[in-house]
């Protein structure tokens, strides 16, 4: 039986797989004749697919496809190839999007630590920026958590993943209606979705802004869940919690603009004209006119106070000047150069796009199975795609677990060669399909330091 493909989309070719799991793959894909490049989310079809998960995928391809922003990921274009047993291509709904280069915002933020109020300032105006235009057109995400937040290439913040916007307001008409359907991850969810009662749409997303505000200045989101159950939430409630850390360490107008997002009562809670108005916000930026590689610089300030930017780059004796993939150059820009999402590889220099990676001074053959054997340690689920190294030279490990939050997360540990010094070594990588990017740095660094790891792992002197 032939194989399945990929097709070409609208002139884009699917060349690697950057993310995704389960049921959707995101890929980043060229047009070589016009030399641009795309990101390609895979909506995979089989038999299980339902005519329901096929009007939510056509709503969300809708709503974000007629939203165009600075600050939302732009929609180009979609393919629909059906599962009817004739066609040569994978099954699927293929979203072409705008190719975010500069990856995750929060996997450039050290667990627990954050970034200064200067850059929580910068991307939270961009954050409401976009949200405003959003409701503007009577659409509400309902989303907003700290995976759906992506940088281009010039470190603008692009709002991600509209698979449970809706619409509440007619533009036209200016008539809103309230919202019934429970969605949306605990962490970041709004106290109001825990009854049974319709709620209105605007204030589930401003308290969403208020949770990415708090773990873009504490490196953690502020709780499990708001409800009695989590005993940090009852402490926000009560109020005794902003005598602890890291409450006590907020600014006095980062915490009185916090407390207005973070309101409780849905009636009561800011709303975007009361946030574009908060002298927090309206204040000068101190970094928004100081160019690419100031704010990459203080973005990663964390990081590198941390030490975590000497495992994610070798020495420089261990780099070699390589040009790289030609397609990929509306990547190589100041601000992801100074982010480090380059790395060296046994290839050549390589477009990747988080920081959780690291070199190693084992061959895969050895380090693999201290990887395999320490995150089982932590109490992660771990799967080895083959036994041994795929047909592109890589060791491949499936992982997924609960983190702290009690989020779940999934994805990969990719280990292949790298030779240093003429000695065989590993690169690995860490991708994330699904779940809080902080987690999983949290994740990357348990293993680093980890018994069986550690000895091997190399630093940057």
């Amino acid at each position: 039986m032939k194989s399945l493909r990929y097709p070409k989309v609208v002139g884009f070719e699917l060349i690697e797989q950057i993310g995704g799991g389960g049921f959707s793959r995101v890929f980043r894909a060229v047009n070589i004749a016009d030399h641009r490049v795309a990101a390609c989310k895979v909506v995979l079809f089989n038999e299980e697919t339902t005519d329901a998960s096929r009007k939510m995928l056509d709503k969300e391809m809708r709503v974000h496809a007629a939203l165009k922003h600075t600050n939302v990921l732009e929609f180009l274009n979609a393919v629909v190839v059906e599962n009817n047993g004739k066609t040569s291509y994978v099954p699927g709904i293929y979203m072409l999007l705008e190719f975010a280069a500069g990856g995750d915002l929060f996997d450039k933020i050290a667990p627990d630590v954050g970034v200064g109020e200067e850059v929580a300032h910068y991307y939270f105006n961009q954050l409401i920026a976009g949200m405003d235009y959003i409701h503007r057109q009577g659409v509400c995400h309902r989303d907003l958590k700290p995976e759906n937040l992506l940088l281009d290439a010039a470190g603008t913040l692009k709002i991600s993943d509209f698979g449970l916007s809706s619409v509440f307001k007619l533009k036209e008409s200016g008539k809103t209606r309230l919202l019934t359907e429970r969605c949306g991850s605990l962490p970041y969810v709004a106290p109001e979705l825990n009854s049974d009662a319709p709620y209105r749409a605007e204030p589930i997303d401003i308290w969403g802004v208020g949770v990415i505000l708090f773990t873009l200045l504490a490196g953690n989101t502020p709780w499990d869940e708001p409800t009695k159950h989590s005993p940090e939430f009852r402490r926000y409630v009560s109020k005794t919690i902003f005598q602890e850390e890291p409450w006590n360490r907020l600014g006095q107008g980062a915490l009185s603009l916090l407390v207005g997002l973070l309101n409780v009562d849905p009636s009561e809670r800011m709303t975007l004209s009361d946030i574009i108005a908060h002298p927090w916000y309206t204040r000068q930026s101190q970094i928004a006119h100081r160019g690419p590689t100031v704010l990459a610089e203080q973005l990663t300030q964390s990081l590198r106070a941390t030490g975590d930017l000497d495992y994610a780059t070798p020495d420089a004796a261990m780099m070699q000047d390589e040009d790289g993939d030609q397609l990929m150059a509306s990547a190589h820009t100041q601000f992801t150069q100074t982010l480090m999402l380059f790395s060296q590889t046994q290839s050549g220099k390589r477009y990747t796009p988080n920081l959780t990676r690291f070199y190693a001074s084992l061959p895969p053959s050895a380090l693999m199975p201290l990887i395999h054997q320490s995150l089982e340690s932590l109490g992660v689920k771990c799967k080895p795609r083959a036994e041994g190294a795929d047909s592109d030279g890589r060791w491949k490990l499936r992982v997924g677990g609960y983190d702290r939050r009690k989020v779940m997360f999934k994805g990969w540990v990719e280990v292949e060669d790298f030779v240093y010094g003429g000695s065989d070594g590993s690169f690995c990588s860490m991708q994330r399909d699904e779940g809080n990017p902080i987690s999983w740095r949290q994740l990357w660094k348990a293993l680093i330091v980890s018994p069986l790891v550690d000895p091997h792992v190399l630093r940057k002197r």
